[in-house]
């Protein structure tokens, strides 16, 4: 099963930096004016090795220059002995309210495996222009400057257990970025507890919970290169651990044609039960309604321009197959599932490939602000979704298969410049 080990992390010298300056998003959040805003935090930004500028294909000699650089000069220093990196973020979120969650975790060096392994599973498809960008990034700089997020099942806590020793040590890190999550990394280097945790892992499969371009990347880099490149870095978290929060991703449906709201509901009504909403420019009123249906069956809210919402439950002579649904049993039922297959392909006409695309679709992790839009008529229509529980997400992992994209949203997302991983030797 799952073979981990401890690695010397490339770690930011917080003696010569601040750590809140140096931190960044993952790298496919982050815009031109979001770059521009993280580079004047500090020239010692990690967007600058995550996110190169240049023209073609120079911007990743130019990143491999500013790291070399910036170890040379002790902006970055590699730690002289393995460790495993304990991870928390601690972070609110208007969902759950105003208590302030943490979520636990650590960073290892991961074997590699492919998919059919059965040891590392997915859940969502990936594009090929990401991976390709990013193996060039890694075989330029010869280094992961990210991890994979992976979950593992440990509902008795004895990996987050043989770790805590060092909660009560002064970190390494203490940071906080501007969504307001502070970060908090410490080293783990007691031989007793590496072995603890190495031997409880290996009785494990992983679950990537985000990063699959990243992780399909270091398969390519792995094939290519070998030695320390046949390891991945991850964070790894425990799929038990209270801390750990995914949230839903809304749909907002713009620019057809022949947009017809009443031709919309008529063909959902096919397969779903569906009555109105009460109302729809309050966020926590539908977030509330949706989960109470979906606790039920597998459901979604949709809203329109006119401020008409309904909310549809899946209808309990729901058949797949009769349904003309020819997907596996363990996606047959996930409401990101129906919204995709039945809803936006067969009674919108927007194609898998057009979905890929995001053309005619937007995506929207703010509740209120996917409400706000559909409300200013910058759409046609809007779909709030649920959350897709972890049980969901490691079911269609289990069973091979993958979910439309951005089905999950763990959040929050683990931040860029944490800890680095050469891969020179």
């Amino acid at each position: 099963m799952a073979e981990i080990a401890p690695f010397r992390g490339i770690l930011y010298d917080t003696a010569h930096v601040r750590g809140d300056d140096v931190l960044a998003p993952p790298y496919d959040v982050i815009d031109a004016a979001m770059r521009r805003a993280l580079s004047q935090k500090s020239d010692r930004n990690c967007v600058g090795l995550i996110l190169p500028e240049g023209e073609g294909d120079d911007k990743y000699t130019a990143a491999a220059h500013t790291m070399a650089a910036w170890l040379k000069d002790g902006t970055l220093r590699r730690d002289p002995v393995p460790a495993f990196y304990r991870y928390h973020q601690q972070f609110s979120v208007a969902e759950l309210g105003a208590a302030v969650v943490t979520r636990r975790g650590f960073i290892a060096q991961v074997k590699l495996h492919d998919f059919a392994d059965g040891v590392i599973l997915r859940h969502e498809k990936t594009l090929s222009g990401p991976k390709a960008d990013r193996l060039k990034l890694m075989t330029a700089t010869e280094a992961h400057l990210s991890q994979i997020f992976a979950l593992y099942a440990d509902p008795a806590g004895v990996i987050d257990d043989a770790l805590a020793a060092v909660d009560c040590e002064v970190p390494v890190l203490d940071a906080t970025t501007d969504d307001g999550t502070r970060h908090l990394l410490w080293r783990v280097t007691d031989p007793a507890a590496i072995a603890r945790v190495t031997g409880e892992m290996a009785q494990k499969s992983l679950y990537i919970a985000d990063g699959h371009h990243r992780y399909e990347t270091m398969l390519a880099l792995r094939d290519r290169f070998g030695g320390p490149a046949a390891f991945g870095t991850m964070f790894l978290a425990n799929m038990d651990d209270p801390g750990l929060v995914v949230l839903p991703t809304h749909r907002l449906v713009f620019g057809l044609a022949s947009f017809s709201a009443d031709a919309l509901l008529a063909d959902m009504a096919a397969w779903f039960s569906c009555e109105p909403l009460e109302r729809t420019d309050d966020a926590a009123f539908v977030l509330a309604e949706l989960a109470k249906a979906g606790a039920v069956r597998p459901s979604l809210a949709a809203i329109f321009p006119d401020g008409r919402g309904v909310l549809c439950s899946l209808r309990a002579d729901f058949d797949a197959a009769a349904a003309g649904l020819d997907v596996h049993p363990a996606v047959a039922r996930l409401d990101v599932t129906l919204l995709h297959s039945l809803i936006l392909e067969r009674s919108l006409g927007i194609t898998p490939k057009a979905q890929e695309a995001q053309a005619h679709l937007s995506y929207f992790k703010d509740t209120g602000d996917a409400l706000a839009r559909i409300a200013a008529g910058k759409g046609q229509v809007c779909f709030v979704m649920n959350a897709t529980p972890v049980d969901q997400v490691t079911a269609v992992a289990d069973a091979g298969q993958v979910m439309p994209q951005k089905s999950t949203f763990f959040y929050p997302k683990i931040a860029s410049g944490i800890v680095f991983r050469s891969l020179a030797s």
